[in-house]
């Protein structure tokens, strides 16, 4: 029975050519014949040959039982990638899969020549492979025709509902014709997939190929537990010890990437960025520099997470943890690809060793915990690979034998030997000296079990250290507690009594974390800008003035006494009570209950008196009843304060309203000199 059970002549043959030996199980499932021509959907993890499946899956529709295609017109075939890098890898990938086939694929994906993609689309192409906002567009201007699509497949379905394209999906499959063959590939299948499955696909056939047991078994998982600042010298040591041909360091943001980038670079690696904020043709360049070997180490963020498929690509470094187990096995599965064999090393500070095993018990992944490779451990890795190294074993010609011989008569052997290993190993960067970030056991229940001792033994002979900040600068034990885990790299574990006085803080050490955490703070010791640390002998005593009243000054009082030792405060005087109520049950008019003045003879003290004045002027009538103008005694209102300061304007509407701000010497409303608006001198003349 033959291996490409199923395939096409054409295929098997590109195949072959390609170093196949055997198809990967999602390869054989959709190879079965009773799913020819229907609608699949297919789980499967991260570099299981999904490409190749669907590929393979497609041929004997596309190809309608000839061996080759006709001259190309209208596409037959669409793809789509939720990135761009992953649509050019599909490109790529179904061109040698349909090499002897004549098939035309050409790509559709943003970032690129939109003219360009216009006019291959109108000499025609039999497959076409693009991201969803590109082939959008082109359906919308009418340079894409879906017609006579036959299939459509989406890769990493689940990829691209995340990233937003649902709108765009629902478009292009809209405009496709109603009979086409839909097949899904989806890491994982969610409610959303599910839904999108049942709304554009056909009685489809769900095919789950994903492993139960483990995830990624061609893939070593690593655990590397460092101190909080230590993680670009760990990434270093670890890039150094392995020595890949090619390695990825994946981080969170586009900020960390090119920092990350420039420390590699200057340090001797040859290293490439790969982020969403270059050009596509950057980030094509940067990929085809890993695959050329002009590049050996690539810093890139999560768009590199899925689809890339680089050649001897060993070595996948988490420089930031990842945030849920589809971005870790995404990321993973860049190496240990179609049976070869990877590595995967997690970069970890202590203090978030609980939430990284809870990520791997999530994915269902057993990773080795230890620590990043030491400098003993680098030199001891590079004596091992020059004693094995394949030039040692190769065969000596005559020109070899005459000029070793030669050199014997020069140098002696000695001398040849270490120029030799002085040659490979000046090549590489040194390593880094990593601090000791406490222990590391080798199985997580140790440490569980560490923690669940009801005593603490491990504190009987702590060492104190003080700190020259106390409740006067509003320490609080919420936030020293992290400052000094951060700073002296210990875990909150191996810190014990914190206790805050007014001037100072005294802080107790487990007795194994005293070295390290006096190593990390260094010969100033500060643990901040202006907070040092200073080591005790013994346990140190409670200061005297420790306690102080509510002003500030010390009191030697016991704690409660110092807590009664607030001032008394007059209490607000009390209204009279029943008893002092008269017969008829009024109360007596006291000081508290009405505001009185000076007492009259018969007067109440809150009766207002009116203001005894002048009476007002009065003009006199004339027999007719008329005013007698001549009797009217004139009056004079000015309007505004009038002034001799000239008006000198200072400013715009503020203070003022809307209108404008003027000098010094008039006020405005709310008092303030300066703000007053312009108020002209008017004389008004009463009975005028």
């Amino acid at each position: 029975m033959s291996e490409f059970e199923g395939v096409l002549p054409a295929l098997e043959s590109a195949l072959t050519n390609r170093g196949y030996e055997t198809l990967t199980p999602v390869q054989k499932a959709v190879l079965a014949p009773e799913l020819e021509g229907t609608d699949i959907l297919v789980s499967a993890q991260t570099g299981s040959g999904k490409t190749v499946a669907f590929g393979l899956s497609l041929a004997p529709g596309l190809l309608d039982g000839a061996d080759r295609f006709g001259k190309a017109a209208k596409p037959l075939a669409l793809a789509i990638a939720p990135t761009r890098e992953l649509a050019l890898q599909v490109m790529r990938e179904l061109e040698w899969l349909y090499a002897d086939t004549g098939a035309k694929v050409i790509s559709c994906v943003g970032g690129m020549d939109m003219r360009t993609e216009r006019r291959n689309l109108n000499f025609g192409a039999h497959i076409v492979v693009g991201t969803p906002g590109r082939l959008r567009d082109h359906v919308e201007r009418g340079s894409f025709d879906t017609s006579a699509l036959k299939a459509i497949v989406l890769d990493e379905a689940d990829e691209m509902l995340d990233m937003g394209f649902r709108d765009d999906l629902e478009y292009i499959l809209g405009s496709a014709p109603k009979d086409r063959r839909t097949l899904m590939f989806s890491a994982t299948v969610p409610k959303s997939i599910a839904t999108l499955a049942k709304r554009y696909q056909r009685d489809a056939v769900r095919l789950n190929v994903q492993s139960d047991s483990k995830q990624h078994v061609d893939i070593q998982y690593q655990a590397l537990t460092i101190a909080p600042n230590d993680k670009e010298n760990a990434i270093i040591n670890v890039l150094r010890y392995y020595d890949s041909q090619n390695a990825i360091v994946f981080c969170g943001t586009r900020a960390n990437v090119n920092h990350l980038t420039s420390r590699l670079n200057n340090r001797g690696f040859s290293v490439v960025a790969l982020s969403g904020e270059l050009s596509q043709n950057e980030r094509t360049h940067a990929l085809q520099s890993m695959r050329d070997g002009r590049a050996r180490v690539c810093v890139a963020t999560d768009v590199a997470a899925r689809g890339i498929d680089l050649p001897n690509l060993d070595l996948v470094i988490h420089s930031d943890i990842p945030k849920n187990k589809e971005s870790l096995l995404h990321r993973s599965g860049r190496t240990g690809r179609a049976g070869r064999k990877g590595t995967c090393a997690l970069i970890i500070p202590h203090n978030w060793r609980k939430r990284t095993e809870r990520l791997l018990d999530s994915a269902r992944i057993d990773a080795e915990w230890a620590k990043p490779p030491s400098s003993d451990d680098i030199m001891k890795k590079d004596r091992e690979r020059i004693l094995t190294a394949e030039i040692l074993s190769e065969d000596l010609t005559n020109d070899d034998r005459a000029f070793a011989a030669e050199l014997l008569s020069r140098y002696s052997a000695e001398q040849i030997a270490v120029a030799f290993v002085r040659s490979q190993t000046a090549k590489q960067p040194a390593p880094e000296e990593l601090l000791d970030s406490g222990p590391a056991p080798s199985d997580r229940y140790e440490r569980q079990d560490r923690k669940q001792r009801s005593s603490r033994d491990d504190f009987k002979n702590g060492v104190w250290f003080s700190l020259n900040v106390g409740r006067k600068h509003t320490a609080e034990a919420r936030w020293l507690l992290p400052m000094l885990c951060r700073a002296g790299h210990v875990t909150k574990n191996e810190i014990g009594a914190i206790r805050i006085h007014h001037d100072e803080t005294h802080v107790e050490l487990e007795p194994g974390s005293v070295d390290r955490f006096l190593e990390a703070v260094g010969p100033s010791r500060k643990v901040e800008k202006t907070i040092t640390v200073t080591r005790l002998d013994g346990i140190p005593a409670e200061p005297k003035d420790s306690a102080r009243d509510v002003r500030g000054k010390p009191y030697a009082g016991k704690k409660k006494e110092y807590r009664n030792s607030k001032p008394d405060f007059k209490r607000k005087s009390e209204k009279p009570s029943f008893d002092d109520q008269d017969k008829d049950g009024r109360e007596d008019k006291k000081s508290w209950d009405k505001p009185q003045d000076k007492k009259t003879s018969g007067d109440k003290p809150w009766d207002k008196k009116k203001p005894k004045g002048k009476k007002p002027f009065k003009a006199k009538k004339s027999d007719s009843g008329e005013t007698d103008k001549s009797t009217v005694k004139p009056t004079v209102k000015p309007i505004g304060k009038p002034t001799n300061r000239p008006k000198k304007f200072v400013g715009g509407p503020k203070g003022g309203g809307k209108a404008a701000r003027f000098a010094k010497g008039t006020k405005g409303k709310g008092g303030k000199a300066g703000s007053a608006p312009l108020k002209r001198k008017v004389l008004k003349i009463k009975g005028s």
